[in-house]
């Protein structure tokens, strides 16, 4: 690729690999202090401290002894939480529906610190492995600013599923018009986070892509039925009960409104009440969907039609958080993948997301400004201006 020429020589790509190298290395140092200061080896802690995965671990922990409904029961979840961290930790939700608990009782196998580090490696191996795919490179110099992506950090400091979700929509984008039924088995499988998958019927049907579609609707029931025979009726019953309540949590500002994505998060944060934020996050789910039919449609290069259904899929949803923003590094590598050049202005804005990526919960917090949500605003705003540039180029060639 070369995606450098003809811009400023401070970002041409020796400059850039520079900068995502300085800012890795201040990212590791900043991630190896918090690690020493949430273990308690800069200061004594008063309770012991946790991760997200920490819920993961003790849903799959009770799953592995047989009472798998009880994940979805917060005090016995939480009981499981303490077993594996300590008394008086602060209690993690689980609210994933029971094909992941499939994963989590896997994981759970393993002592905590072990299946915490497993996990968070081997799925930010497969979301380096997919973009680097995507990108058709290999190497050092891709790992670098792939690794430097806050994002990357977000989800390893949280101990989150993010690389997961990543890698999953990634290598099914990338599959979708030579590998129909790979994509489709690959798109099903995030049925362990259904709702990032609001997007993805409306892609497949709007590009016609009959095979993938009844694949990924295939996949998911599959994985489906696969829990429910593992776990029974009770443990779906329970998680059913565990969602339709799941709302008041995210409404109610125990899950800071900081750290989220969506529009839903941002009026919330600038003081809107709970209709208003529905109402600006029923327009932007709209707004994804048109956006996604009429490119994927209209049957746009692979890259741009990947990009905008990434871009746009953590707009439309709701409940989207800090680290799902690996989402829009995947759409980020597919709008790079197939461009000879890219104006100093996206890299400019590409830079600058980059940035506020790195404390954008610290600043939304701080001054009530939703930086992540205008992150995730910005990549969808980029991958629509590659929809104008390739629907020029089309007309100029049509008219030549």
């Amino acid at each position: 690729m070369c995606l450098f020429q003809g811009v400023a020589p401070s970002l041409d790509r020796q400059h850039i690999f520079a900068y995502c190298l300085i800012a890795l290395i201040v990212e590791i140092a900043v991630f190896l202090f918090l690690i020493a200061g949430t273990h308690g080896l800069i200061v004594p802690l008063s309770k012991p401290t946790s991760t997200d995965f920490i819920s993961f671990y003790a849903a799959g922990a009770l799953a592995d002894a047989g009472t798998p409904a009880a994940a979805y029961e917060q005090t016995a979840h939480y009981a499981a939480e303490e077993n594996a961290s300590g008394a008086g930790v602060e209690y993690r939700f689980f609210y994933y529906p029971p094909v992941f608990l499939m994963l989590c009782a896997a994981f759970a196998r393993l002592p905590y610190l072990a299946a915490f580090v497993t996990f968070e490696v081997v799925t930010l191996v497969l979301y380096l492995v997919v973009a680097c795919r995507i990108l058709g490179e290999r190497g050092f110099s891709v790992l670098v600013p792939l690794l430097a992506f806050p994002a990357v950090f977000w989800t390893l400091g949280l101990g989150q599923n993010a690389f997961l979700t990543a890698a999953l929509f990634g290598a099914a984008t990338y599959c979708v018009d030579r590998r129909p039924v790979a994509a489709g088995l690959l798109f099903g499988a995030l049925c362990y986070k259904p709702h990032f998958g609001l997007l993805v019927p409306v892609a497949l049907l709007a590009g016609r892509h009959w095979r993938a579609a009844a694949t990924a609707l295939a996949s998911a029931a599959a994985l489906c039925g696969l829990s429910l025979v593992l776990f029974g009726w009770e443990t779906w019953h329970s998680f059913i009960a565990a969602a339709q309540g799941s709302h008041a949590t995210y409404e109610s500002g125990k899950i800071t409104f900081g750290g989220f994505v969506s529009p839903f998060g941002a009026t919330l944060l600038l003081g809107g009440n709970r209709a208003a934020a529905y109402a600006v996050q029923a327009s932007a789910a709209i707004a994804a969907m048109i956006l996604v039919a009429v490119v994927w449609r209209r049957a746009y290069p692979l890259a741009i039609r990947a990009a905008i259904l990434a871009a746009a899929t953590p707009v439309a949803i709701p409940v989207v958080l800090i680290y799902d923003l690996m989402l829009a590094g995947i759409a980020t590598v597919w709008l790079i993948r197939d461009e000879p050049t890219l104006p100093a202005w996206e890299i400019v804005a590409l830079l600058g997301f980059f940035v506020l990526t790195l404390d954008a919960r610290g600043i939304a917090e701080a001054w009530h400004i939703p930086i992540a949500p205008f992150v995730a605003l910005g990549i969808t705003a980029l991958a629509t201006a590659h929809v104008f540039r390739a629907r020029a180029s089309s007309t100029r060639l049509a008219t030549a």
